[in-house]
């Protein structure tokens, strides 16, 4: 294999630079100003910054609304990436089996990861309407049943869906191309052997994809926590009752309308250690189960 030479290593320089650049500017910068604001007292509308250590980190754990974010979140993320994973799949397998149209559907179903958070909550926020569609006619036998500004399992059920919904194309993807690297001569032989479709799922074409399995799980995760802001804001709004208040949209109430910048920045190193916290675990223990050929 030949590699790349370059004659003049200002020609590397140059290829690199810009995208350090934007690594710094848009991720190590804002970073280490939130580490710093997490310890500092930032005033609302600038005129400098107050060393108050621990205070904030504090005020946050001793604060009841908060740990109900930090529970719900984690509710969030193992659904949602539970149901998104189970949907991918599901869907990934009919598509492997090309079934009549399976080209239309390998298109159409990568198509929803295309879609903004925020557009996705404007969808559903349709979709849950308690005044058109399937809901009305839930409400016109049980009236009030189904109302997502009053009822907070409701709220949470929602945003769930939604949230599954956004993730289905990404690991429908990854399934699909783990699922169609497994040689047909596996497959066939173990149909041969008499082994029905389940069967070969299960005893075959599952242990093969526990990397990807493994892989999705961590990525599902961790956008979870960090990718539902949109969805939240524009769906619940973060209620009813704080009831779908997670951690990421509490990060940014506190930030931009409570104008608590050193509480926010606070809030974003907790979520950010309790992320790694998961990777972690996952990386240990999870990974263990890991069949890798």
């Amino acid at each position: 294999m030949r590699r790349a030479c370059f004659k003049f290593s200002w020609v590397a320089a140059a290829l690199l630079v810009p995208q350090l650049l934007i690594i710094f500017v848009f991720f190590y910068w804002p970073s280490a100003q939130a580490l710093y604001w997490a310890f500092t007292l930032e005033q609302p509308w600038g005129g400098g910054n107050t060393w108050v250590g621990l205070d904030n980190f504090r005020a946050i754990l001793t604060d009841p609304y908060y740990w109900g974010s930090v529970r719900v979140s984690v509710i969030y993320a193992l659904a949602t990436t539970a149901l998104a994973m189970g949907m991918a799949l599901t869907l990934a397998v009919f598509v492997d089996r090309q079934l009549a149209g399976y080209r239309t559907w390998r298109v159409a179903i990568i198509w929803p990861y295309a879609v903004a958070a925020p557009a996705v909550g404007l969808a559903f926020q349709f979709v849950f309407n308690p005044g058109a569609g399937i809901f009305s006619f839930i409400n016109a036998v049980a009236p009030g049943w189904w109302d997502l500004s009053r009822n907070a399992w409701q709220a949470v059920v929602a945003i769930i869906v939604a949230g599954a919904w956004k993730q289905v194309a990404y690991s429908f993807v990854f399934f699909l191309a783990a699922l169609q690297s497994i040689p047909r001569s596996l497959i066939e032989a173990a149909a041969m052997d008499g082994a029905r479709p389940l069967r070969r799922m299960f005893d075959l074409q599952m242990p093969l994809l526990t990397p990807t399995v493994f892989f999705l799980l961590v990525i599902n995760i961790t956008d979870s926590f960090t990718d539902s802001f949109g969805i939240v804001d524009t769906l619940t709004g973060g209620g009813p009752y704080r009831a779908t208040d997670l951690m990421v949209y509490r990060i940014y109430s506190e930030g931009f309308k409570g104008m608590n910048y050193s509480g926010a920045a606070a809030q974003s190193v907790i979520l950010m250690l309790l992320v790694m916290a998961l990777t972690f675990v996952q990386f240990r223990y999870v990974e263990r189960r890991v069949h890798y050929t």
